[in-house]
C-alpha cells in the first residue's frame, strides 16, 4: 500500500497555494486603490494608512502561503523569493505615503513614495513570474499556455511604464532642453494618466484574472476529477 503521507502533504501545500492566490487575488486592486488615495486625498490620509500597510502585509502573506508547494523547484521558489522582498519593501515604505501627503514639500518622502512606486511595478512583474513558474508546474496545458503568454505581455507593458517614468524624471531634471525633448517631457506629462490606464490597469487585470484561474484550476484538481499536480517526492 502506498504511503499516504505524501498525499497528505501536498493537499495541504495545495489548500495553502490556494489560500495565498487569493489573498493576492484581493489584495492587490484593493491597494492600489487605496495607495492612490491616502497619496491624494489629505483628508483621509489618517484613517487609510492602517489599511494600506494591513493589505501590503495581506500580500505578503499571500506568498509565504505559496511557499510550501514544491520545496524543491529552485526556479518557483527563487521567483517567489523575489516577490516576497519586494512586498516586504513594499510594507516598509507604505507610511510615507501618510508622511509625504501631510509634508508634501520634504524631498525625502517624495522619494520615499517614488521608491514606493517603483517597487510597486516591480513587485507586480515578479509576481508574474511567479504565475508564470506556478502554471507551468500545473497539469493544465491551457493554463499553462495563458500565463506563458499573458504573463509575457504583462512585464512588456510594466517596462515600457518603468522606462516611460525613467525617461520623463531625466527629462524634468535637465536644464535647457532642445525643443524637441521639451514637447516629449510636455506630452509624457499631460497623457500620465493614460499611460497609468493602460500599462498598469491592463496588467493588473490580466494578473487578477490569471491568479483566479490558477486558484480554479488547483480547487478543481483537488476537489473535482482532475489529476492532483505532482508532489515531486
Amino acid at each position: 500500500m502506498p504511503d499516504p503521507a505524501p498525499n497528505a502533504e501536498l493537499l495541504r501545500s495545495l489548500g495553502k497555494l490556494a489560500r495565498g492566490l487569493s489573498a493576492l487575488f484581493w489584495g492587490l486592486p484593493a491597494v492600489l486603490i487605496l495607495s492612490v488615495h491616502a497619496a491624494r486625498a489629505e483628508w483621509l490620509a489618517t484613517w487609510i494608512l492602517i489599511p494600506v500597510v494591513a493589505l501590503n502585509g495581506l500580500l505578503l502573506y499571500g506568498l509565504w502561503q505559496m511557499g510550501d508547494f514544491q520545496k524543491q523547484e529552485r526556479p518557483w521558489h527563487a521567483a517567489l523569493d523575489r516577490a516576497r522582498l519586494l512586498a516586504l519593501v513594499n510594507l516598509g515604505l507604505s507610511p510615507f505615503l501618510y508622511w509625504a501627503n501631510r509634508v508634501p514639500g520634504q524631498a525625502f518622502f517624495a522619494i520615499a513614495v517614488m521608491i514606493l512606486g517603483a517597487s510597486g511595478l516591480l513587485f507586480l512583474f515578479n509576481l508574474n513570474v511567479v504565475i508564470e513558474r506556478l502554471g507551468a508546474m500545473l497539469p493544465d496545458e491551457t493554463l499553462r499556455l495563458e500565463t506563458r503568454q499573458f504573463t509575457a505581455i504583462n512585464r512588456g507593458l510594466l517596462l515600457s511604464l518603468l522606462l516611460l517614468a525613467a525617461v520623463y524624471l531625466c527629462l524634468a531634471e535637465l536644464p535647457g532642453l532642445p525643443v524637441t525633448l521639451h514637447v516629449i517631457a510636455l506630452l509624457l506629462e499631460r497623457y500620465n494618466s493614460a499611460a497609468l490606464i493602460v500599462l498598469v490597469l491592463l496588467p493588473l487585470a490580466m494578473t487578477m484574472a490569471l491568479l483566479w484561474k490558477t486558484k480554479e484550476v488547483i480547487l478543481e484538481s483537488v476537489f473535482g476529477t482532475g489529476p492532483p499536480p505532482s508532489s515531486g517526492n
